[in-house]
């Protein structure tokens, strides 16, 4: 969520920012007019409440005899001050409403473009493995080596969903404690295991809703929502707390099955593994003072670069215009890994710093010291990394002529020195 103050004193420079995200000028008007809608009805409020409180005062000290006719008229300004509550509620809620379907302004330091044709490739690192033979996308290679089955997992939840067995399951399994490991051992954060189910207010202070509704699975009865990341119950750990400055930065990573409604085009991504409802993914999230989130986006993005070179995956990093920004995105970096099967770049990663934009709306704040004035802390995100499709990129790139696939050497510990995955039978 934006800050009021900033939309109030240069609404000028907020339509700006705004334009370049695709948002409309009249956005901004619209929320000015419900805020002073909403200070409009409030000072009347207060003004009615601080005229019962002024003739209850007269009222006291009038003789026995006449207080009963001057009640009668207090009585009809409770009526009126019961009204101008409910008309300023109305409006506190408009006004509320309207904020929270406004998007992040971009950092002034990302590239203006109308969209993805306009995002800047930053590097990229790792050479593309030669083949002696055609590679085989993983929709081939899973089935073949009993890695994966399409048909029971739609036979069992429908489109979009399939099953990993055998080597797939473990090796599922094996990257994400070895995601896990690296980012706790020697990235420096502390493991966090969240519910998959949260609350709607969770939702809406990380930005999800009320924009993104209609993307995720939600429990009606008991009004408990699917998770689509780890992002979600991580961030609102802290949600409407102050913490210690001391204690900043403040660095997790979790684990968390993922729930999305995927609305593809059709025929787009329509085989294997790539999109589908359910999935798997690490999650990196950090809470930093203001002025060090530039320094630690940089840091964030290194970490999700460290696990791309460590299963040896090239890779490489782009940085998002504004038109390609996410909802509550500042300033946003993909990591993208070469798939040689699907012959395409899969995105893995995003790396964002929302700056204080989520900690407005979940109220996460902090001190520098004892007795000093609470402040917004910024807020971060990124993939360290997103399943299955690192699960794609390994199998693609290390699958050889027979139809085994080579175990990276990093994922080898944790599938008890197994170096090579073979075809069953």
């Amino acid at each position: 969520m934006l800050d009021i103050r900033l939309i109030r004193d240069d609404p000028d420079a907020v339509k700006s920012g705004l334009a370049t995200v695709q948002c409309p000028p009249s956005v901004v008007d619209d929320i000015l007019a419900a805020d002073q809608r909403r200070r409009d009805a409030l000072h009347d409020l207060e003004t009615k409440r601080a005229e019962r409180t002024r003739r209850s005062k007269e009222i006291g000290a009038l003789p026995p005899d006449q207080r009963q006719s001057a009640g009668a008229a207090l009585k009809s300004l409770s009526t009126a001050i019961a009204e101008a509550e409910a008309v300023a509620e109305a409006a506190e809620s408009e006004f509320t409403q309207k904020m929270l379907e406004v998007p992040n302004l971009p950092h002034p330091d990302v590239p203006v473009g109308p969209d993805d044709s306009a995002n800047v490739v930053v590097r990229t690192a790792g050479e593309q493995r030669l083949f002696p033979f055609t590679p085989k996308p993983h929709w081939e290679i899973g089935p073949a080596l009993g890695a994966i089955d399409f048909e029971r997992g739609v036979k069992i939840s429908g489109s979009r969903f399939y099953v990993l067995t055998g080597a797939g399951a473990r090796l599922q399994r094996a990257l994400i404690t070895f995601m896990l490991d690296v980012h706790t051992r020697h990235h420096g954060y502390v493991e966090i295991y969240p519910p998959a189910m949260v609350k709607q207010e969770c939702l809406v202070g990380t930005g999800n809703l009320p924009k993104f509704g209609d993307t995720m699975y939600r429990d009606a009865e008991d009004d408990f929502w699917f998770v689509p990341t780890a992002e979600v119950p991580v961030t609102n750990l802290y949600r409407d707390e102050i913490l210690d400055g001391r204690s900043l930065p403040i660095r997790h990573v979790a684990y968390s099955p993922c729930f999305r409604r995927e609305r593809m085009s059709a025929g787009r991504d329509v085989r294997g593994i790539k999109r589908g409802h359910q999935f798997d993914k690490v999650e990196m999230v950090k809470f930093v003072a203001p002025e060090s989130s530039d320094a630690e986006l940089q840091s964030l993005l290194a970490d999700a670069e460290d696990i791309c070179v460590r299963l040896g995956l090239p890779h490489r990093v782009l940085q998002m215009c504004t038109g390609d920004l996410s909802f509550v995105a500042a300033m946003k970096y993909d990591v993208e890994i070469w798939a040689p099967g699907c012959g395409e770049w899969l995105e893995v990663s995003s790396c964002s710093n929302f700056r204080d934009f989520q900690a407005r709306r979940a109220q996460i704040r902090f001190r520098r010291e004892a007795g000093a004035r609470p402040e917004l802390v910024h807020t971060l995100n990124g993939s360290g990394l997103a399943l299955p499709r690192v699960l794609i990129a390994v199998l693609e790139t290390y699958q050889q002529e027979d139809g085994s696939v080579v175990v990276p050497e990093a994922l080898r510990p944790y599938l008890g020195g197994e170096e090579v995955l073979r075809p069953a039978g």
